[in-house]
């Protein structure tokens, strides 16, 4: 059964990448980058902090706080990406490390106990946590991408009748 929770839970994360993805790919280099206002993040500040949240957390997962020390968090919100590919190169290292860390995990590993700011979790309750945190944000990247595409935004789930 626990192998079918990891295996689950991949599918569930490869799932979230992939809307991401097919929001960058409506998304013109100047959209990555837009912002509402001063005190709103764009995809790219997402992507960023994604990025960063991930390589903290699962970066010798089992074995360490999963906030670390060199982690710049502040930082992270920043709108200072130099484009497309580097912010598609911060989003693939983030789920590579994702990933990487996954695929190390066995059915006794779930039942360990992890810190992250130094609150012990399960390694289940941590997937958990990690889960939803990235669903958030990829929602707000969805939601960006619909706003500046407006009635040239192609659906991502199950389009209403008479949409594409």
């Amino acid at each position: 059964m626990n192998n079918e929770f990891l295996r689950s839970v991949k599918k569930q994360f490869n799932d979230y990448k992939a809307l991401g993805e097919k929001t960058f790919s409506q998304l013109s280099d100047e959209q990555l980058f837009w912002r509402y206002n001063e005190e709103s993040n764009s995809v790219a500040t997402l992507v960023k902090h994604m990025w960063g949240n991930m390589l903290s957390r699962w970066t010798d997962f089992l074995t360490s706080d999963g906030e670390k020390d060199w982690r710049k968090r502040d930082e992270e919100f920043e709108n200072d990406l130099k484009g497309r590919k580097e912010m598609m190169d911060k989003w693939n290292e983030g789920w590579d490390c994702l990933f990487k860390a996954l695929d190390s995990l066995t059915e006794d590993d779930l039942g360990k106990e992890v810190f992250v700011r130094q609150k012990p979790l399960t390694v289940t309750d941590a997937i958990h946590r990690q889960l939803t945190h990235y669903v958030y944000h990829v929602g707000q990247i969805v939601y960006i991408g619909k706003m500046l595409r407006d009635d040239q935004w192609v659906t991502l789930s199950v389009p209403k009748k008479g949409k594409n």
